[in-house]
Formats: structure tokens, C-alpha cells, sequence
């Protein structure tokens, strides 16, 4: 049988959906300067601004000119732009000067290269022709930009020049940005007229090598910060060849190219009906659960199953197949095994197609006509989806990995202080000499490069070995590594929520007893949606302030940036985040993987190794279970480490908690230890027999003629032993009578006392009547629930199977 099919991918999605709605300018075949003859061409390429200042360049161009126009006169073309649309030299730089070396050779002209590449710039220049993109961008020459400046567009190079900082042009990416805007201005014109698309389809977008998409993002930066395009226009291009964008349910499924298209259409329709109600990660699960491991399984061992009542011997042989999974290993020599492992996503994946079944029986008892066909009997039971052993192992892995770095957290933060010591040691180290010395920076030798493209000093210098390192990236790097697991640490937060936090983020308390303003951290929601408030302590303080330094600007703001949901696929509101920095000069929040790699490196710089003898690995969801555990362990109550660490149940909180019995025994016994410590020591000596006798005569006080009284002990009656009025008399069935005697009393009483005018006594009496008829009420309806009967899902006998009533 072959092989399950490879899941489509939707990388590069929303590239794609970007450029469907910002499309890139149609390349034109005729305008004023392409339709000009021979004789107009020459005439301009003579005259200012057109003309090179250097004799000896303006004749090399000359020469060049009418060897290109000659060429083109030969081809088909009214236009001189349609003759080299028809030329095969329009299809890429590579080789272009040949079929115009063959035209020369046939005719008896000489060729030149350096002819050729002058007088096709000047035709550039002039607009005469307008090569395509993808033929530009295979231009390494550094001429076209400073001559289109100069001769094309002259005014509005001039206004774009104007509105970036000089230190951003000044950088080899600045450069290249400058390079490829000419780049556009060649094949559409105008800088001004340059629109989204025109740079979402520029070819090095695409590449992810060194100097590729990186001054086309920076160029789009510059277009966009400029106010050049709507607001509707994407934050940045970063990653934009990788992103996916948010992506339909029929997406989600069609992934998996299922063959039977009602049951695609079913699973569609499934997880368009969840999906209000559940987030898109939650949604991708399902439809990975349902589309992959599910229905596509099933296809791709039975082709012709086109139905959900599944035969015990298919479902059952599916439960197999999804327990396990097959992986690749690398062994220590080097070759790769292919072993099969237990599939510890199973329970999930069962719970998943037993949700999916029982959902479609309850929706076919609400809309028949739609869900109807599709109920069927579901193949897994619920004990089949138990998960309480994979989450005792999950607890006795967790357990163990907290209890293995617990104790070396503080290596781990000395680590991270020391490498920021040293790095901005380097970097200031660096800043202080001018290009091209020698430094000594802890005993190591380092070697400053004799010219810079910086403003603020040199990017990368040079190691005894002759390796090229870059101080500021390792500073940023130091720098952020080191604020990670001082904020992970002191407040166990999550790292979704750490990339969240935001200028805003922090923010003052005024005590309501003392006065007293005490710093306070909200904590956006991500998991979950509650926010909560966390008390900033003093070295918390410390590192914010830190950070707030850092990446403020010169006028005292945090710029606000546009950060991107993994989760959801959509783009987040412009907010002042802290975890941001500037590369390339765009500002950018920093991703959860540069903050990965950074703590890798400070454990590598750590030396920490586990039992097994391997370098130690900490995730940052490690530093919450520590947060937690270091926390309850210092006498921190549960149930409030649950609402620190925004947690819905208490179980979750004492699931990241690694505490050993005789832990929970201790902290239990010192518990008590403790309140009784707070208590009066009155209330643990021995009770004394009147005291037993006063409670015990409390219960037979509670006896009366219409019941029991229902007060508490240790209370007084509070209306006066007036029986019939209070609300806590528990009347007995059998003072019934006693009950409708009285209510005849008290209807003579009122009689009387309206016929003798006593009104006050008419309003008491009328209270205890309306009281007393309540409690008559309530005997009615505890008798009626009493007598009535209620099915209880029993069968009765003449129900068994085998037996009939007779």
C-alpha cells in the first residue's frame, strides 16, 4: 500500500491572500519616451541631465546606445519597450548580452561588454525600455540606483532621502533598500508611485539567505513609515514568505486531500460550527485529529469507506494504528533509525473523534434535516479515553525536571548577570576606540575593522582566530537573556504573556489602609481570558526599569509596534511592548524563539548538566513550575498561588507544584502549628462537662408543639419565641391540625379586633396569619414531592426482555 499522502502546507498564505488584495502595477508596453524614434532617443541621451559629466563615459554610452538600437530595430515592435519584451534577453540578466553579441558579430560591429552595460543603462535612464523585475533583481550592478537619482526621478529620491535617518541609509542594508526601490522605479516609474504590491512581488522577498528579503522589508519600512500607503497596508514583510495567515476550516481539512467529498463536507461544516466557540489553535487541533489521524488514516487503509458507522474490526484496528507513531532518530554515530514509539497524543486523538460523534448525535436531535444522516454509533467508548496514567507520568516527568533545576536556578542567574557583564564590557570597550585598533577586553585580543557603515561604531570586529563577532548583537542578546529569567523567575508568568507585556503593563496602587503607592504588573490574558495583577518586587522593578530604558526613544516613549498572534494568525494592535528591539531599522517585538536561543546560551556559558551527564535544558515553562513550587514551598497558600498564577482550578496550580509527601506533611503540620498560634488558647483546652451539658441541652430546647427550631447553637431567639412567625421553625406533617386551629384563631382574633377598632392588633395578627398560611404552603408542596413519583431510568418487570405481562 503506499504512502500516506504529506499534508498540504500553508506557508506562504498570507503572502499570497496580500497580494490578492495589493497587487503589484501591471508593467506597461507604451509610453511618450518607448514611442520616440531613433533620432529623439540620441538627441536626449546628448543634453543635461542625461549626459554623464566625464567625456569618456558619455561616449562609451553613445557607443553603446546605438548598438542596442540597432539590435532592437531589428526585432518585431512598434515600441522600443515591445522589441525588448520580444528579445530573448527580456527573460533574465543571465545572458542577455548574447543574442545582442550575435546581432553585432552578424552585422560586422565590434561587441563590448562595457558597452553594452553603459548604453543599456542610458536607454534605462531615459525610459526608454523598462526591464522586468525579475531581470533587475539579477542586477549586481551598483551604478543604477546613483544614476537613476540623478536622472529619472531626481525629486523624488530627493523627498525619500529626506525621510530616512541618515545612519539607516548609511548600513550596507540601507544600501541594497535604495538599490532595490531603483530597482522599481526602473520597471514601473516613479518613486511616489510606488504601491504595496510592488514590493510584496519583488523576487529577493523570497529569499531567506544573508542580504536577500532583508533591505526589501527595510525599503517597504521606510515606503510605509513615510505615510505612502493605506492603512489597510501589512505591518511588515518579516517572515512573510513563512506566515500563514488565518486560515478556513475548508483549509484546515483540505490539507489532508480526503477522497470522499461528503465526509470532507462534514468535517468542514463541523469545524465551522465550532469554531465560535474555541480559539484557532483549538480549531487546528480538531481538524488535526479529525482530518489527519482520523478520516485520512481511514482512507488510506480502506479507499472505498465512505461512511461513520465504522465495523469493530476497522475501528479497532485504527486504535492500533493512531497508540503509536513512527519516528526518526539520529544515533551517536551518525545514521538514522527509524523506530516506532507509543503516541502520547492518543487519549486526546480518541476524546477528539468521540466528542466529533457525540456532537453529531445531539445536533441530529436539534436539526434533523441537517445532521440527521449523520448520527452513528460511536466506535469509542469513554473509557477508552481515559487519561489518568499518561497524566501521572506527565506529573512524575514534571515533577522530576523541577526538582532537577530548582536547585541550580541561582547558578543559572549568576550566569546570565556575568555574560551581560562581559558583553557590555566588549561592546563599551568597542565604542571607545576609533576603526582599525587592537583592544584587550578580558584578556582576549580583538581586532576593530578599519572602516564602518555604522554611525554608532563598528558592527563586527574580529577574535585572535580570525572569527568575525558582532558586540551589539551579543549585548541584546546578554541583555534579554538575562531580563527573561529575572522576569520568568519573580513572577512564573507564561512566555506568550512575557512577549505581551507592554509599557501599559505597568502600573501604581494606592493601599487603602496606609496610603502607600506600590508598583503592580497586569498580565494580559493569553490562555485564558482573566487578567490579573502581580505585586512588583523590588529586583522586579529593577529589571522593568531596565528594559523600559532600554527601548525607550529620545523623546521618553516606547514606540508602539504592531506584534503578530501565532495562536490566532492575526495582527495585534500598535502597543508600546517591552520586548522589542530594532533590526535592519525596523522595530520589531522580539519572538519567543531569539528568546529560546538566548537562554540556551546563557545554560551553555553555565556549564549545568543533568544527572545523565548532558547539558542542562531549561524551557521557559520550566521557571513557572519553579515559580510555583519555590513559592508554596515558603508557606505561600495554594489557593492563592492559583489566582498568581491564573490558574482556572487549584488542581492545575498543585499539578506544577513538585512537593514530596513528607513536604505536604511538614508544611501541614506547620500550618496548624500556626493557627493555633493565632487562635485563642482558649479554644484548645478540654471541654468541661457543663459545657458538653449546655450543648447538649441546646438540642432539646429545639423541641416544640409544631416542631423543631432550626436556630444555631450558641443563639438567641430572635423573635421572641414567637413561633408561627419565624422562618427557621421546622413544622412536622402531624401538626397540621394544630396548624389550620390556630389559623382559625387568628382569623377570629382579626374579626374581633376590626369590630372592636383595634387596629394595631388587626396588623400583628395579619403578619402571623400571612406566616402561618406560608408554612401551610410549604407542608402542601413537601407532601405533593413526596407522593409524586420520579423515573428514575429503571425498567420496570413487564420491561425485561423475555417477559410479558399477562
Amino acid at each position: 500500500m503506499p504512502a500516506p499522502p504529506v499534508p498540504a502546507t500553508h506557508r506562504g498564505g498570507e503572502a499570497a491572500a496580500l497580494l490578492q488584495s495589493f497587487p503589484p502595477r501591471t508593467p506597461s508596453i507604451s509610453w511618450p519616451q518607448t514611442e520616440a524614434s531613433r533620432e529623439e532617443v540620441v538627441d536626449r541621451l546628448r543634453k543635461p541631465p542625461l549626459r554623464p559629466a566625464r567625456k569618456e563615459a558619455h561616449i562609451q554610452r553613445m557607443v553603446g546606445v546605438h548598438l542596442l538600437l540597432g539590435w532592437l530595430e531589428s526585432l518585431p515592435g512598434t515600441t522600443w519597450q515591445q522589441r525588448w519584451n520580444a528579445s530573448p534577453a527580456s527573460v533574465s540578466y543571465d545572458g542577455w548580452r548574447e543574442p545582442v553579441f550575435a546581432w553585432a558579430a552578424a552585422h560586422g560591429r565590434p561587441p563590448g561588454r562595457a558597452w553594452s552595460d553603459a548604453g543599456l543603462l542610458a536607454l534605462i535612464c531615459a525610459d526608454v525600455i523598462r526591464p522586468s523585475m525579475q531581470w533587475l533583481a539579477g542586477n549586481p550592478s551598483r551604478h543604477l540606483r546613483p544614476a537613476l537619482a540623478a536622472t529619472r526621478d531626481p525629486g523624488g529620491f530627493a523627498r525619500l532621502e529626506s525621510d530616512i535617518p541618515a545612519h539607516e541609509r548609511a548600513t550596507p542594508n540601507g544600501s541594497r533598500a535604495m538599490k532595490y526601490i531603483a530597482q522599481i522605479v526602473a520597471a514601473c516609474g516613479g518613486v511616489d508611485d510606488i504601491v504595496v504590491g510592488d514590493l510584496l512581488a519583488h523576487p529577493k522577498l523570497q529569499e531567506r539567505s544573508h542580504g536577500g528579503s532583508g533591505p526589501v522589508r527595510l525599503a517597504y519600512t521606510w515606503l510605509r513609515n513615510r505615510g505612502q500607503f493605506p492603512p489597510t497596508a501589512p505591518v511588515t514583510l518579516h517572515s512573510m514568505t513563512a506566515r500563514t495567515g488565518p486560515i478556513s476550516p475548508a483549509g484546515l481539512i483540505d490539507r489532508y486531500r480526503m477522497r470522499c467529498r461528503p465526509i470532507r463536507d462534514l468535517l468542514v461544516d463541523y469545524l465551522t460550527e465550532r469554531q465560535p466557540s474555541v480559539d484557532f489553535t483549538t480549531l487546528n487541533t480538531i481538524a488535526s485529529h479529525l482530518g489527519g489521524l482520523f478520516w485520512a488514516d481511514l482512507e488510506h487503509h480502506h479507499p472505498d469507506l465512505d461512511t461513520l458507522r465504522l465495523p469493530t474490526e476497522i475501528s479497532d484496528a485504527w486504535k492500533a494504528r493512531v497508540a503509536v507513531k513512527t519516528v526518526r532518530r539520529r544515533d551517536p554515530n551518525g545514521t538514522i533509525q527509524t523506530v516506532t514509539e507509543p503516541r502520547r497524543s492518543a487519549p486526546g486523538v480518541k476524546s477528539t473523534v468521540r466528542s466529533f460523534y457525540l456532537d453529531l448525535a445531539q445536533w441530529a436531535l436539534e436539526e434533523p434535516e441537517r445532521w440527521g444522516q449523520w448520527a452513528a454509533p460511536c466506535p469509542i467508548s469513554e473509557a477508552e479515553c481515559g487519561t489518568k496514567k499518561l497524566e501521572q507520568r506527565q506529573k512524575s516527568w514534571s515533577d522530576q525536571r523541577t526538582r532537577e533545576r530548582l536547585p541550580v536556578l541561582p547558578v543559572l542567574v549568576r550566569t546570565a548577570e556575568r555574560r551581560l557583564r562581559e558583553a557590555r564590557a566588549l561592546l563599551d570597550s568597542v565604542d571607545a576606540v576609533p576603526p582599525g585598533s587592537t583592544i584587550t577586553v578580558d584578556g582576549k585580543h580583538y581586532t576593530l575593522p578599519k572602516a564602518s557603515y555604522r554611525v554608532g561604531g563598528p558592527a563586527y570586529i574580529y577574535d585572535t582566530n580570525g572569527v568575525r563577532r558582532s558586540p551589539r548583537t551579543e549585548e541584546k542578546h546578554a541583555f534579554f537573556a538575562w531580563a527573561t529569567i529575572e522576569i520568568l523567575r519573580h513572577t512564573g508568568i507564561r512566555i506568550e504573556e512575557l512577549q505581551e507585556l507592554s509599557h501599559h503593563s505597568i502600573i501604581r496602587y494606592k493601599l487603602p489602609t496606609t496610603g502607600e503607592v506600590v508598583p503592580l504588573l497586569q498580565i494580559a490574558p493569553s490562555k485564558t481570558d482573566k487578567e490579573r495583577l502581580l505585586l512588583v518586587s523590588p529586583e522586579l522593578a529593577d529589571v522593568l526599569s531596565a528594559i523600559v530604558s532600554r527601548v525607550r526613544q529620545a523623546d521618553g516613549a516606547i514606540p508602539p509596534i504592531a506584534t503578530y498572534d501565532g495562536q490566532e494568525r492575526v495582527w495585534n494592535a500598535p502597543m508600546p511592548v517591552l520586548y522589542q528591539w530594532a533590526v535592519s531599522g525596523e522595530r520589531r517585538p522580539i519572538s519567543s524563539n531569539t528568546i529560546r536561543r538566548a537562554l540556551n546560551a546563557t545554560l551553555e556559558a553555565s556549564g549545568l548538566v543533568d544527572k545523565h551527564g548532558k547539558p542542562l535544558h531549561f524551557e521557559p515553562h520550566d521557571f513557572r513550575r519553579i515559580f510555583i513550587t519555590d513559592a508554596i514551598l515558603n508557606g505561600l497558600p495554594p489557593h492563592i498561588a492559583q489566582v498568581i498564577a491564573g490558574h482556572e482550578s487549584l488542581n492545575t496550580t498543585m499539578g506544577y507544584a513538585a512537593i514530596y509527601p513528607a513536604d505536604a506533611i511538614e508544611a501541614h503540620r506547620a500550618f496548624i502549628a500556626r493557627r493555633r498560634q493565632a487562635r485563642p488558647v482558649e479554644e484548645y483546652r478540654v471541654v468541661t462537662p457543663e459545657e458538653w451539658d449546655e450543648f447538649l441541652g441546646h438540642f432539646e430546647r429545639r423541641k416544640l408543639a409544631l416542631g423543631e427550631c432550626g436556630r444555631a447553637y450558641g443563639t438567641d431567639c430572635i423573635h421572641e419565641h414567637a413561633c408561627v412567625r419565624c422562618p427557621v421553625l421546622i413544622v412536622s406533617h402531624s401538626e397540621r391540625s394544630r396548624l389550620e386551629e390556630i389559623e382559625i384563631n387568628l382569623s377570629d382574633r382579626i374579626s374581633e379586633a376590626e369590630r372592636e377598632g383595634w387596629l394595631g392588633e388587626v396588623e400583628g395578627l395579619r403578619v402571623s396569619l400571612v406566616a402561618l398560611q406560608e408554612k401551610l404552603a410549604q407542608l402542601d408542596a413537601r407532601q405533593q414531592r413526596r407522593g409524586s413519583p420520579v423515573f428514575l431510568g429503571v425498567p420496570t418487570f413487564d420491561q425485561l426482555p423475555g417477559r410479558a405481562t399477562i
